[in-house]
């Protein structure tokens, strides 16, 4: 693809970020479907994250993603939310409306359209951890219809999903002596060494419970090592990772971006 003046750019913002997999993610979607952009990654100061969002309007860019450290300063700096972004505080994506930023989180939509054969209406999830990844993911949940989420937490704070819609329970890590329900996810970075587990081995998981995992590297952490032993189905994260793009992409371009694809190429790179 042609690189010339009607080249639009997007781009991933944070502190650090040079090690992101966003630009192969993007770049690759750009080309396939002969979509005249460009996408880069900008490691920038807090200090100037003002004046790069505001570059989004006055360059005509597509928008941005956001990383840590800058996804709940950046809500700051945008003209409208959606309501994942106004539960979670906390936006992953930036859209040019035609001179009006538009913030958003897809981190969640990202992970459950990761999922195969899950419908979350109605379901009974549990969630282990209340960082950014579990907001985002607990906020669709519960705007999606969920019928009950379950947070476990090492740190105990009750109030921090009260203004969250649906039946959310939250107790303390130290509480967790049994499993129920339909899903498992695994918000943590527990799991990242190869060797920790989110769980004690001595607690039962459900025979339909899908157990799920936000890490793809390693490519099968203990947790879902452990799973898979007890005969349950698994789900590492990266299917997140390119899913949270592809709606970001979407929003973007008003294109689907080629996931199928893209995933194989992730795979390689990642883990061969």
């Amino acid at each position: 693809m042609e690189i010339n003046g009607y080249t639009r750019i997007a781009a991933v913002v944070a502190k650090p970020i040079k090690h992101s997999l966003s630009p192969f993610i993007h770049n690759l979607a750009f080309e396939n479907l002969d979509e005249n952009g460009v996408y880069l990654a900008f490691e920038v100061l807090e200090s100037d994250l003002q004046a790069v969002i505001s570059n989004i309007k006055i360059l005509d860019m597509y928008g941005i993603n956001l990383s840590m450290p800058y996804k709940e300063a950046a809500i700051s700096y945008v003209d409208e939310l959606s309501e994942v972004a106004k539960l979670t505080a906390a936006i992953n994506t930036i859209v040019n409306r035609d001179g009006k930023l538009f913030g958003t989180s897809t981190d969640g939509a990202g992970f459950f359209k990761s999922l195969t054969d899950f419908s979350v209406k109605d379901s009974d999830i549990t969630i282990i951890g209340a960082g950014g990844a579990a907001r985002a993911i607990i906020a669709e949940a519960a705007l999606r219809g969920a019928h009950k989420i379950t947070v476990y937490n090492r740190t105990y704070k009750p109030d921090l999903f009260k203004n969250y819609p649906g039946n959310i329970v939250f107790k303390p890590l130290s509480a967790l002596s049994e499993l129920a329900g339909d899903l498992l996810v695994n918000t943590t970075s527990v799991g990242m060494d190869g060797v920790s587990m989110p769980i004690s081995q001595d607690l039962q998981l459900p025979v339909n419970m899908l157990v799920a995992d936000v890490i793809y590297k390693p490519i099968e952490t203990p947790l879902l090592k452990f799973a898979k032993t007890k005969g349950n189905r698994t789900i590492n994260g990266l299917g997140m990772l390119l899913y949270q793009a592809a709606e970001s992409f979407e929003l973007w371009t008003g294109k689907h971006m080629p996931t199928e694809l893209i995933l194989q190429k992730l795979e390689e790179k990642i883990y061969e």
